[in-house]
């Protein structure tokens, strides 16, 4: 990865970021980016917790499906999901810090393949999110 790839995809994601108010209303934070890569944050706080008393799967969801836009956008080229699943793997209380780790598994076309690995601040992992995209035309950097 050159300097300029780096560059490229960290300013991708802070034009996507800058328009991004659900991300950053559900208060979720945007960590490392690079090139078909992507971190993302979130703290899980009482008023996530859902009627068990753990953090709302669709949380985790949206989560693991921001790190994987912003890993397939890092790529410089405008790409929206067309296919998401995951597998919630270990409950998670309130006060834990989430971080959901996006990587580009295969490009082929106008289609992306990207894994998501959600580990709590214990590095366990709480979720694996695979997710399909497409690209829609357009640069994020000209």
């Amino acid at each position: 990865m050159s300097n300029s790839e780096l560059e490229v995809a960290r300013a991708a994601a802070r034009r996507m970021w800058a328009d991004d108010r659900a991300s950053r209303k559900m208060g979720l934070e945007l960590g490392e980016v690079a090139p078909g890569q992507a971190s993302v944050r979130l703290t899980v706080e009482p008023r996530m917790l859902n009627g068990h008393g753990v953090c709302h799967g669709g949380l985790i969801f949206a989560l693991a499906d921001t790190a994987f836009a912003f890993a397939c956008n890092s790529l410089n080229a405008r790409s929206i999901a067309m296919h998401c699943s995951i597998s919630f793997i270990e409950k998670v209380k309130a006060g834990r810090r989430l971080t959901a780790h996006a990587e580009a598994r295969a490009q082929y076309g106008r289609n992306g393949i990207f894994d998501v690995a959600v580990k709590d601040d214990e590095g366990v992992i709480v979720a694996e999110f695979r997710g399909y995209s497409r690209t829609i035309g357009g640069a994020w950097v000209e």
